[in-house]
């Protein structure tokens, strides 16, 4: 089992930037790659970006690519989220998601999905004020 745990949420003006964090405790080994998704207000929860754990690929969503940037410190299992250039649209409840390696053929065609993660953090509320 895999705990994930996000941090850095908070209150932006909009053009600001927020650092998201997020630590995974447990059996860390089992984590293929990870990723952010955000949830908005009465919105489906959306993929904002992922990264595979070995390689360092990445993914975008359309709507951040370019102001956002997944990145991974695997020696202290972390997985942040840079997020500049931050709009009203942005403000949502981010979540850190996991794959199990028993899920990453899925991951590699769907992982934009919310059908490949196997573990989901609580979330950190991010608001961008205009």
């Amino acid at each position: 089992q895999v705990q994930l745990v996000e941090s850095g949420g908070g209150l932006v003006q909009a053009g600001g930037s927020l650092r998201l964090s997020c630590a995974a405790s447990g059996r860390t080994f089992s984590m293929y790659a990870l990723a952010w998704f955000r949830q908005a207000p009465v919105k489906e929860r959306e993929f904002v970006a992922a990264i595979s754990r070995s390689a360092g690929n990445t993914y975008y969503a359309d709507s951040v690519k370019g102001r956002f940037t997944i990145s991974t410190d695997n020696a202290k299992n972390m997985v942040y989220l840079q997020m500049n250039s931050l709009n009203p649209e942005d403000t949502a409840v981010y979540y850190c998601a996991a794959v199990h390696p028993r899920s990453a053929r899925a991951y590699s065609t769907y992982y934009s999905d919310l059908r490949p993660y196997d573990y989901w953090g609580q979330g950190t509320q991010v608001t961008v004020s205009s």
